[in-house]
């Protein structure tokens, strides 16, 4: 287990360009799909937790996974497996940087990657929406904050903590109500 977790997540930092939210359908189609090893829900669940807490979502949600399987050897193992990669991609690109730097084939293939990265990241955005529960006040918080980061209002950590409090006190509200 603990090599498969280091395995799984070390493939997903080798082939996914663009940094944690484009890994994330692919944490999702390991981690949920092929090995079940955690539910949709939560993985919405981590991550909103790993966006909101200091670190990568990737490593965040990746040190997760392996905790709840495996305690800290298993999140040990994920975290190496999907930070070791970008380690060795990094120390090879900085040995040929200079060479490479001004070549038009290199730029071309950065632009290519850019495009695939977007796309990843929408897909992420798609599937986690699928997920959500569709509320009225999940549609408004859906709009306000895409606003506010369109027309770049408020950092968008604050705008994360304020998500936050806005759940916590709806979900109140609701056990309150339930509770009459």
């Amino acid at each position: 287990m603990l090599f498969t977790l280091f395995w799984t997540f070390f493939k997903i930092g080798l082939f996914t360009f663009g940094g944690g939210y484009a890994m994330i359908p692919f944490i999702h189609s390991y981690a949920v799909e092929k090995f079940k090893w955690i539910t949709d829900d939560e993985f919405l669940d981590i991550i909103a937790i790993a966006e909101s807490t200091p670190g990568p979502i990737a490593i965040n949600s990746a040190t997760y996974i392996g905790y709840k399987l495996k305690g800290v050897k298993g999140s040990a193992f994920a975290t190496l497996g999907v930070v070791l990669p970008s380690v060795i991609v990094i120390t090879l690109i900085s040995m040929f940087f200079m060479q490479f730097r001004d070549n038009q084939y290199v730029e071309f293939a950065f632009q290519g990657i850019r495009i695939g990265v977007a796309v990843l990241v929408l897909n992420a955005a798609i599937r986690m929406y699928k997920k959500l529960e569709k509320t009225p006040l999940a549609y408004v918080m859906m709009v306000i904050a895409l606003l506010i980061i369109l027309f770049d209002v408020l950092p968008v950590i604050l705008l994360i903590a304020i998500g936050g409090v806005v759940g916590i006190v709806n979900q109140l509200i609701k056990l309150r109500g339930e509770a009459k």
